[in-house]
């Protein structure tokens, strides 16, 4: 040494094998001949990896006569498999896909996150928890538009309501079909309250539903009642806005004031009303046929005669046909009555009086006898239909011209007006 020569590598060197060195590991040696000596001959050394690393090859190695170690070992970095990308959702890591490396999840707008909030790569190559799904939990929105009052169109009973339909927002689908329970929009809608109720699903089945009332008036006046001797004949439904009712009066009466009135959007009726009143009877013609010809086809005719005022038969008949007045006129039948004879006869319709050619006229037309008590009931045609030689109930009158002259809608009118005379 001290000449400049070297002095050869002896077994109880410490460098008798190189010093060992192990990238991301640790290694750490023991020797028989102490601490310093960590290459001499029989030093053992044990290798490690650092976290996050793994050992590949030997754990522990010797340094031998060779001068070489017994075996090497390499640490080699762990990695966790790529996390695939979820639906409606994304994630982002801190350090990638290595071990301690956090990847944190979220959502799309409009979705919710289910499960493991995040993931771990661990030391053995694994990722910790389980992978997370983003449920759409947000119901679609839906409005609906403002409930409304329609009065119905004059003549009708129904309104036509028209709307913007409405549109459904989502977050998560864009797509979405709005379904409809009622009728659509531009309809005819009938009297009353309509509730219209749309409805809407995503695809996740969440729900959203609205509602909205429709109520259609019809505005109506107080329901007129026909004139007496009279009807109505009204369109549309009697009695509603814009309706227009026509008064008509029976035969043998005429009509006084407007003939029609009309129903108006105040709920009041249009003029006054109309009224039937007993049709103008001339009697100071000259013939029975004359007379005869102002009732055709308009009223009935009792045609009372007796041979004097003091006629038993004819006294109580009197008694009974002036209790019976209101109801003859119901059944539009007008009372002649031809009292004694030639040349004191006289001939009456209430207080008008006719003339004697009338009535000696009438006795001969209708084969009436001066001799005794007699009344002949005419229908509106001028027919002779039934006589009487005896006194007769109102009653009997009554049903007799029910039975045999009213047609069917005479029979509903005097059903209806049958308190009347009451």
């Amino acid at each position: 040494e001290g000449n400049g020569t070297l002095k050869p590598f002896l077994p109880s060197d410490p460098q008798w094998c190189h010093v060992l060195k192990l990238s991301n590991g640790e290694v750490s040696c023991s020797s028989p001949r102490g601490g310093h000596h960590r290459g001499s001959l029989g030093a053992r050394c044990l290798l490690s990896c650092v976290r996050g690393y793994k050992r590949l090859g030997r754990s522990s190695v010797q340094c031998m006569p060779n001068r070489r170690w017994s075996g090497s070992a390499v640490c080699r970095k762990i990695r966790c498999h790529v996390l695939p990308l979820i639906d409606h959702g994304m994630y982002s890591c801190t350090r990638g896909f290595v071990v301690d490396s956090r990847c944190d999840y979220t959502c799309y707008e409009g979705y919710q996150i289910e499960g493991d909030r995040y993931r771990m790569c661990q030391e053995e190559g694994t990722w910790s928890g389980t992978e997370p799904t983003c449920a759409d939990h947000d119901p679609p929105k839906l409005k609906c538009p403002l409930s409304r009052v329609k009065i119905a169109e004059p003549g009708k009973l129904t309104a036509m309501v028209s709307w913007e339909r409405p549109v459904a927002k989502d977050t998560a689908d864009r797509a979405l079909q709005v379904l409809r329970n009622g009728l659509e929009s531009g309809s005819d809608f009938p009297e009353g309250m309509h509730v219209i109720r749309y409805k809407v699903s995503d695809q996740a089945r969440n729900t959203a539903t609205c509602k909205f009332t429709v109520h259609v008036e019809v505005r109506r006046c107080p329901k007129l009642k026909p004139p007496m001797h009279g009807y109505l004949t009204c369109s549309s439904d009697g009695n509603n806005y814009g309706a227009v009712c026509e008064y008509d009066c029976d035969p043998g009466f005429e009509r006084t004031g407007f003939a029609t009135r009309v129903c108006q959007l105040s709920r009041s009726w249009s003029d006054e009303a109309a009224q039937c009143v007993l049709m103008a009877i001339k009697t100071d013609v000259r013939s029975a046929g004359a007379l005869l010809d102002q009732f055709y086809e308009k009223r009935r005719l009792l045609v009372v005669s007796t041979p004097d005022n003091a006629n038993q038969k004819y006294r109580l008949q009197n008694i009974m046909l002036q209790k019976a007045e209101c109801g003859l006129d119901l059944r539009h039948v007008t009372v002649i009555e031809l009292l004694g004879t030639s040349p004191r006869e006289v001939g009456r319709i209430k207080e008008q009086r006719l003339d004697p050619e009338v009535i000696e006229g009438l006795r001969q037309a209708l084969y009436i006898s001066t001799a005794y008590f007699t009344m002949v009931l005419l229908d509106e045609y001028g027919v002779d239909r039934e006589r009487f030689v005896n006194p007769t109930t109102s009653d009997e009158l009554y049903s007799y011209v029910d039975e045999y002259l009213l047609a069917e809608e005479e029979l509903e009118r005097l059903e209806m007006n049958r308190d009347f005379c009451d």
